[in-house]
């Protein structure tokens, strides 16, 4: 069956990022637009005679010399001489980010930036809109006929080669510019709607992902209060269903009526406190494991966020720790085992500075101690993460063992994994947990003292990640994209 393609349009050089930009925008929505016609047609009865494609835009840059423009920054330049190239998406979504990186590839290189129309096809299932459930209104044969006259998602284009620093180009080939391919982005775009029961568009830029409700329920108090002040620095506070609530004195945007509370929360239900300039907080209660931290990072980390954290629950270690004291960790031990293809156990782990300052700033702040005191509060430490929640029942005491010799101070299930993955994919991360039970020393959660705990720390914990989050925000985000997540092979898109 031929195919049935858009208008293709000729590739364009630019000087001005956001004329390219405009570019991608014209070719994209070109794009999508035959998509969703021809997708309306099929559903009305209509059987198209050939195979309907349309594909990705590109950006495309050609460089012919080693020497670029001297940059502080880790990240908007190539290495040397070749063409680089990626496939975009969601221009709509990206502006801001995609003029970024285009204004940076210009400043480094000064070359032009090709735009044209990629080979690689957009599936059907993109080109859906929020509110489209168009594949359930067909029958199961218009179902099976539809794989005959779409394209549908190719795994093949969406794998992390890139991210893992595993892809090789084929002979002839351009050289990658960005960690995430269109389809890559695409399909976590999905995912991110599905898990979380929120659009993208509602993501912020700084991230805390927490372990217990408890926090979702203190930061739901908080996103509220802030709504009701008319001065607050957040101007909507987002809940699963893309339920909108805009601050004290903002009218409704169109499609705020739209949202509702879902019947039944999400897997990993995410919640924004958004800032007009999207530097606000996103929390997600990613739930107890390192499968559900893999799986939510994996897709967040398309957004290209400033930074994430984990504030959650851990098992104190030490015998000095007490309930309720801080562990900021500086190194992982990494038995959570769900990124071990991904990223090999030999591959470290470094703190990152910025992160690790904030934190402990924020610490101090909030505790309103220092010092001594501080030290107490607050121990400073390797973290383990296993996938074992009952690790203390496995025999011959082995795991007590090993993070004996490993000198951890806490036990979890999903830090290891949010910072691996931070790592993985060039995310700034950080850890700052909290002592609620010490197993190895008679202190398990029962009860009585797990609710003595929550009351005590959950609210202080928050504000500490909160507080971290203005600290950093403060100290200006392109210093937070440290060289240490970055090879010497790397892409120039941050």
């Amino acid at each position: 069956m031929a195919s049935s393609l858009a208008f293709i349009t000729e590739p364009s050089f630019h000087a001005e990022p956001a004329d390219a930009l405009a570019q991608v925008q014209h070719i994209y929505q070109q794009q999508i637009g035959h998509l969703r016609d021809a997708m309306q047609r099929f559903v009305a009865g209509e059987t198209p005679a050939n195979h309907v494609r349309a594909c990705y835009p590109y950006v495309r840059v050609q460089i012919a010399t080693v020497a670029r423009a001297a940059t502080q920054l880790a990240y908007g330049f190539v290495e040397g001489p070749g063409c680089y190239e990626t496939t975009l998406t969601r221009p709509d979504l990206f502006a801001g980010y995609y003029t970024e990186q285009f204004r940076l590839l210009r400043a480094s290189h000064g070359v032009e930036l090709e735009v044209g129309l990629s080979r690689q096809p957009i599936p059907i299932h993109f080109s859906f809109a929020e509110h489209d459930y168009i594949e359930g209104t067909l029958s199961p044969e218009r179902r099976t006929l539809m794989r005959d006259v779409f394209d549908l998602p190719d795994l093949a284009a969406m794998d992390d080669g890139i991210a893992n620093g595993t892809w090789t180009p084929s002979a002839g080939e351009a050289q990658p510019l960005s960690l995430f391919t269109g389809p890559r982005v695409d399909y976590s775009l999905h995912r991110l709607r599905h898990y979380t029961g929120t659009l993208p568009e509602w993501f912020q830029n700084f991230v805390l992902f927490t372990n217990y409700q408890f926090y979702i329920d203190e930061f739901v108090r908080l996103g509220h209060a802030e709504m009701a002040r008319a001065d607050s620095e957040y101007v909507a506070f987002i809940e699963p269903g893309n339920v909108v609530t805009r601050r004290t004195g903002l009218p409704a945007q169109p499609g705020d009526e739209l949202g509702a509370p879902p019947p039944r929360l999400p897997q990993m239900p995410a919640y924004h406190l958004v800032r007009a300039d999207n530097s606000g907080i996103t929390m997600v209660n990613i739930g107890v494991g390192p499968a559900n931290a893999k799986t939510i990072t994996d897709h967040i980390a398309v957004l290209r966020p400033h930074a994430w954290m984990m504030l959650g629950h851990c098992a104190g270690l030490r015998n000095s720790q007490q309930l309720g004291d801080y562990v900021l960790a500086h190194a992982y031990v990494r038995e959570d085992h769900v990124l071990d293809e991904e990223l090999p156990l030999w591959v470290p782990i470094p703190a990152l500075a910025e992160i690790q300052v904030a934190l402990q700033q924020a610490v101090a702040e909030v505790t309103q101690m220092g010092g001594p005191d501080l030290k107490r509060i607050m121990r400073t430490g390797t973290v383990a993460s296993t996938d074992n929640r009952n690790w203390e029942l496995l025999p011959d005491n082995m795991p007590q063992r090993r993070f004996s010799q490993s000198r951890a101070v806490a036990l979890d299930m999903e830090s290891a994994t949010i910072a691996a993955n931070g790592f993985r994919f060039r995310v700034p991360y950080g850890t700052l947990l909290c002592v609620s039970d010490k197993p190895l020393h008679g202190e398990i959660k029962l009860p009585g003292m797990a609710n003595h705990f929550y009351r005590e720390r959950v609210q202080q914990h928050l504000l500490i990640g909160m507080r971290a989050i203005d600290i950093l925000r403060a100290g200006g985000v392109q210093r937070l994209h440290s060289r240490k997540l970055r090879s010497f092979a790397e892409v120039a898109f941050q």
